[in-house]
């Protein structure tokens, strides 16, 4: 049975409040797109803009207070679990110096915003959430701390609001000899829920009424991109909606909402945006999402065959065992050594130091999803595999003609360069999205969690030139094949949560900062509803999520919805001048690979 709409919070649990009315709150900050050669010669001013954002969130976080952790949840207005829930280690690391990570979901509307109701529907769903209606504070707490390891380091503390803001009277609770003295020794970074105030978080940008007019396209994209150098307010739950109400190519009206990556995994935060959203058929109900892929399980799962089905096919399982080992082996020996040395070649990919703190831009480009999936089923692999193998022909497209110059037609065809792209893994137990009820319930016990629950493995692209397209699905397809077959991903979340409880925070963001620096790119892939659905009463037209705020100058994301892929980039401003035309090798790599399957 489909969740209702509004769903009352449990009478213990601390209900956010807003307010009655909503006001416009500008964003004075510079949307302007930076183009020209001057722009490009200022690179280091656009790493300093990046500090500088920093350095303002810094001074928007108070230093923080230290109180009993019974006493806390009574103050934040009940005894809830979540109110002193700690953070998990990777929602940590997203506040580390070199990893302070933002998410942006960009949602075209079929419609314009009606702010009374995008207000109601907020208050009935988001603001309920306990990570969107808590902020990020340390407690003393002489037990639990020490569970998840006792060192802060100093930059995440200057970025973690007290107490008092949060609207907790730590000098109440210090009178009443609560307050700690060991806030250094036992504190813990935890979830604290405190008030929503809407007013905070819905921003209506003052632009330029002549830019959004005379080309609204690129007005959204300049704006978008600014938010990749503009401070958030952490004394207050890190996530704004941005409201651009006026119409572009593809849509009547644009939102985005940006959110800080410790609020929770992609997989995580895209259950909630679904959750937020409604059946365009049957306002009543939950979009439909796709079927669960049929899948044999991991290796490790497997049953052993029955004595009757013979000797080959318990060898086989056996060798399944080995080749699972051997294969872990090697993929956590090369992860080690990027980490530490082993560094991509140097392609106009690969980031300049620095890269984590310049401005971004997102761009992004409607794909056929019937395309895909006709490579799909010609090729007789899964659409990952053609989105990595999309992503080999149009990065080798924008190579090859970047570097022209240099290199003959002969040399083309012989070269073959290996860069690699950190990729995020959901390793929760039920493969691709949960049903929002599971990931919303916490009174159930199906496994379904809240968070930062992934893993990182190594994904190598290969850039080459290829007579047959259709070879860059090939080679995706058994890059893909060997990678499930290895416990990369699984290794790689539990050995982050180990060093951050042996040797602390720092070290665990130095080895995922080599490991980052060391490759070239992002890349991850989203399922999204099969049907057209509604945010609030406004139809969605696309759904466009990204990332920000880490050691890479491109992110390459693939998004379902209904019928079509969202490819969204994300790239530095200043080292991708024609983002766009990487936009349009990615689109002319599938149209050719799509040609190409059609006549086998």
């Amino acid at each position: 049975m489909d969740p209702p709409a509004t769903a009352d919070l449990p009478a213990n649990s601390s209900t956010p409040t807003t307010n009655s009315t909503l006001r416009k709150r500008l964003a004075p900050i510079d949307t302007s797109r930076g183009r020209s050669e001057g722009s490009r010669e200022s690179a280091p001013g656009s790493a300093r803009a990046g500090k500088a954002r920093q350095e303002k969130e810094d001074a928007m976080a108070p230093a923080p207070a230290a109180v009993d952790e019974e006493a806390a949840a009574d103050a934040a207005g009940g005894r809830d679990v979540e109110a002193g829930m700690p953070m998990s280690p990777a929602g940590r690391l997203f506040r580390e110096k070199h990893f302070n990570c933002y998410i942006v979901a960009v949602l075209g509307l079929g419609s314009p915003v009606d702010v009374a109701a995008a207000r109601a529907g907020l208050e009935a769903t988001l603001v309920r959430h306990p990570r969107f209606c808590s902020v990020q504070a340390r407690l003393a707490l002489s037990v639990v701390a020490m569970s998840w390891g006792p060192e802060i380091d100093e930059d995440y503390s200057a970025r973690t609001p007290s107490l008092t803001s949060s609207g907790i009277d730590a000098d109440a609770l210090g009178r009443q000899g609560m307050v700690k003295d060991d806030v250094k020794k036992n504190a813990t970074p935890r979830w604290v829920r405190t008030t929503v105030n809407l007013d905070d978080h819905i921003i209506f940008p003052d632009l330029d009424p002549a830019a959004t007019s005379a080309n609204p396209d690129q007005a959204v994209e300049d704006y978008l991109s600014s938010l990749s150098t503009a401070p958030m307010d952490h004394s207050i739950p890190l996530w704004e909606l941005h409201v651009l109400d006026f119409p572009t190519s593809e849509a009547t009206a644009t939102v985005a909402i940006r959110m800080h990556h410790s609020l929770g995994d992609g997989v995580s935060l895209l259950s909630l945006l679904i959750a937020c959203t409604r059946s365009a058929a049957d306002p009543a109900r939950l979009p439909q999402l796709p079927p669960a892929p049929r899948r044999a399980g991991p290796v490790y799962a497997r049953a052993r065959p029955p004595l009757s089905a013979g000797l080959v096919a318990l060898l086989l399982w056996l060798w399944s065992y080995v080749a699972l080992a051997w294969h872990t082996l090697v993929d956590v020996a090369r992860f080690v050594a990027t980490a530490w040395f082993l560094r991509d070649p140097r392609t106009p990919f690969l980031g300049a130091q620095g890269v984590e703190f310049r401005r971004k831009r997102f761009v992004h480009r409607t794909l056929s999803l019937d395309d895909v999936k006709f490579v799909k089923d010609a090729m007789k692999c899964t659409v990952n595999d053609v989105l990595i193998g999309v992503t080999s022909a149009g990065l080798s497209r924008y190579y090859f003609r970047k570097t022209s110059d240099a290199n003959s037609e002969s040399k083309k065809s012989q070269k073959d360069i290996c860069v690699r792209s950190a990729l995020l893994v959901n390793i929760r137990k039920t493969p691709g999205l949960h049903a929002v009820a599971e990931m919303m319930d916490s009174s159930k016990n199906n496994g379904a969690k809240w968070g930062n629950l992934i893993g990182y493995i190594i994904l190598p692209f290969h850039i080459a030139m290829h007579d047959d397209p259709l070879e860059y699905i090939r080679r995706g397809k058994r890059t893909a094949e060997r990678k499930k077959t290895s416990l990369e991903a699984v290794f790689t979340y539990w050995s982050g949560n180990l060093i951050v409880k042996l040797l602390g925070m720092k070290a665990a963001a130095a080895l995922c900062y080599g490991m980052f620096t060391n490759t070239t790119l992002s890349f991850s892939s989203m399922v999204g509803p099969v049907e057209k659905v509604e945010f609030y009463g406004h139809p969605i037209v696309y759904i466009a999520p990204t990332v920000y705020g880490h050691p890479h100058a491109v992110t390459v994301h693939y998004q379902s919805y209904m019928n079509i892929v969202k490819l969204v980039l994300a790239v530095d401003d200043a080292q991708f001048p024609d983002c766009h035309q990487l936009l349009d090798d990615f689109a002319e790599s599938l149209k050719l690979i799509r040609q190409a399957a059609s006549t086998r």
